[in-house]
């Protein structure tokens, strides 16, 4: 993410123009844009005219720069856009004011956002800023017979490939070169900065002598890494135990893994941890907070119209940050995510136990 520009408004409010420069950038713009915010940039809108020979066609598409009152927000992944939809506020056509539009953003466009900023969202704009320099890294999962290969991005891991075809003996057998020769050709595919190459076994050993030989120019780039399991459950294994650390240190996901297996822990042990939005407020009303662990798809739902706490979800991330907490606000796309959300999408990490 890019800040092109900052300026002050009046009623507190600062408007921000933003540059998404990736698919986690328009994700991240997906929590940080709500409902009430003014949104504004370049798009296209089909204009109806009096015109006898396009009346039938339903008007034409001319390019415009529109100002929204924000009502929707949606984070089309698959299509690599953020649809932002309201009504127009402003419009360099005055005939389109009033009229309900949506603004697709997608990567490398300018986009203004004018809101009242909360923590949270001021310091999510700045990890995005941060996370641009961050290598983009592969995860290969491999055993006989399959391997698969992830992405890691702040949203999630995605899978880009799964190899699957017997090897060893028999009529069915396939060769192990050919595995390797595919693990191979996905791996150049993804361009990533950084390869881990991951499973049980001496598998992942022989692949990446393979590799090695075959595309000697992702070499450098390949990482070994241990694991019990293959595919999103080796996947889980890689980030829990820090490898994906070694290469992009402030990765979102390895970080909520390692939050999510201290808060576990500490449940099952009966230690300093509170979980559910009334202990949580009650924890941060003490000080007690070393860690808030928080859903970003709760948090959003407690902004607007569908939130059933009791207590005010800013104000216990706001309580935490002034008695010294830090915040991290978790991404419901990945397994952390959703262990937090079965804990009532909120929970915190203490510096004591409370009685």
């Amino acid at each position: 993410m890019r800040v092109a520009d900052r300026e002050r408004r009046d009623g507190g409010r600062e408007r921000l123009t933003l540059v998404p420069e990736s698919l986690d950038d328009l994700w991240h713009l997906s929590h940080v844009i709500e409902p009430g915010d003014r949104v504004a940039g370049d798009t296209t809108r089909r204009i109806q005219r009096e015109d006898d020979q396009l009346r039938d066609t339903g008007g034409e598409r001319e390019y415009l720069w529109v100002e929204l009152d924000v009502d929707t927000v949606e984070f089309a992944k698959f299509a690599n856009r953020l649809r932002v939809g309201g009504v127009i506020a402003e419009c360099s056509r005055e005939d389109q004011l009033g009229h309900h539009h949506t603004i697709n953003v997608e990567q490398r466009e300018e986009i203004e956002v004018e809101k009242v900023w909360k923590p949270d969202q001021r310091d999510r704009i700045e990890e995005a800023v941060e996370a641009a320099d961050n290598p983009e890294v592969a995860i290969a999962t491999v055993e006989e017979g399959q391997a698969h290969v992830h992405t890691v991005a702040q949203y999630g891991t995605e899978e880009r490939a799964t190899i699957t075809g017997p090897t060893g003996k028999g009529e069915y057998a396939r060769p192990r070169s050919e595995l390797f020769a595919e693990l191979t050709d996905v791996l150049r595919r993804t361009d990533a900065d950084a390869v881990i190459l991951a499973g049980p076994g001496f598998t992942k050993r022989d692949a990446r002598s393979h590799i090695e030989e075959e595309a000697p120019e992702l070499a450098g780039t390949i990482t070994t890494v241990d694991t019990a399991s293959v595919g999103d459950r080796g996947v889980h294994e890689v980030l829990k135990r820090g490898a994906v650390d070694d290469v992009q240190r402030e990765t979102r996901i390895a970080n909520e893994s390692e939050l999510i297996d201290d808060l576990t822990e500490r449940i099952a042990e009966g230690a300093k941890v509170a979980y559910g939005p009334e202990q949580v407020a009650r924890a941060a009303d003490y000080g007690a907070i070393e860690h808030l662990l928080v859903l970003d798809e709760r948090l959003r739902e407690e902004r607007g119209d569908e939130g059933d706490w009791d207590v005010d979800a800013d104000d216990i991330i706001e309580t935490a940050e002034q008695k010294g907490g830090d915040v991290t606000v978790f991404s419901g796309e990945f397994d952390p995510g959703r262990q937090l959300a079965n804990l009532g999408g909120i929970a915190a990490l203490l510096r004591y136990r409370l009685d």
